[in-house]
């Protein structure tokens, strides 16, 4: 967090274990101990001074965790892709969750139904994230990068191609070097087939590299 903030590096990948976006305020729940993306988020704010920073969350899981933290604050925007509450853990993340308070409006959550595939996802990202990542206009973007949805993942029913993960980098990527100089940190959440999750990561980590190369900072992948 600390390097890309100071510009070193274009973007990071942080292959972490265990993953957070289900931990609390105060509870460890769903393999989570500590919420890593909302301590990045945090840490951010609080030691680099930024009025903006936005989370978005494609784990097929809701982050509860994630949304408990940040729901009554409006420096966070919060948005999350996840399989309906009414069909998986944990049982939170419905679209009617907004925020609260001060923080209306930047909770954003899109429930998809069993059986949802890439174009559904990209649906939902021309019409809804990357609509609100440009009126938020974040300074630095956070990806809690889950990779359950994929099609072989054991734990949901959503039907996401690795090609899709990659299509998704690629207009978060975008994003980044819309709005934040291109400073981009993505945090591996869930994924439990370890052959998807590999391939899944892979293409995911290519997206972020992408013209890095060329970037006198250079991939902080």
């Amino acid at each position: 967090v600390d390097q890309v903030s100071a510009g070193h590096v274009r973007n990071a990948f942080c292959a972490v274990r265990p993953p957070g976006h289900h931990a609390e305020h105060d509870r460890s729940m769903g393999f989570c101990i500590f919420n890593n993306v909302a301590i990045a988020a945090e840490h951010l704010i609080r030691e680099h001074g930024l009025e903006r920073v936005a989370i978005i969350d494609f784990d097929v899981h809701h982050g509860n965790g994630t949304q408990h933290i940040f729901e009554d604050r409006a420096d966070v925007l919060y948005i999350s892709i996840h399989e309906h509450p009414q069909h998986l853990y944990p049982g939170t993340g419905f679209a009617s969750e907004t925020g609260r308070g001060p923080g209306e409006g930047t909770t954003i959550n899109l429930p998809v139904l069993p059986g949802a595939g890439d174009d559904v996802y990209r649906r939902l990202f021309r019409q809804r994230v990357i609509p609100a990542l440009d009126d938020f206009s974040p300074q630095v973007l956070l990806i809690s990068a889950g990779f359950d949805a994929c099609k072989d993942d054991p734990l949901a029913h959503v039907e996401l191609s690795a090609e899709g993960f990659g299509w998704m980098t690629q207009q978060l990527r975008d994003a980044a070097e819309r709005h934040c100089g291109g400073r981009l940190i993505s945090m591996l959440e869930g994924g439990y087939d370890l052959r998807s999750l590999a391939e899944c990561v892979a293409v995911h980590v290519g997206g972020l590299l992408g013209d890095a190369q060329h970037d006198h900072r250079g991939p902080g992948v």
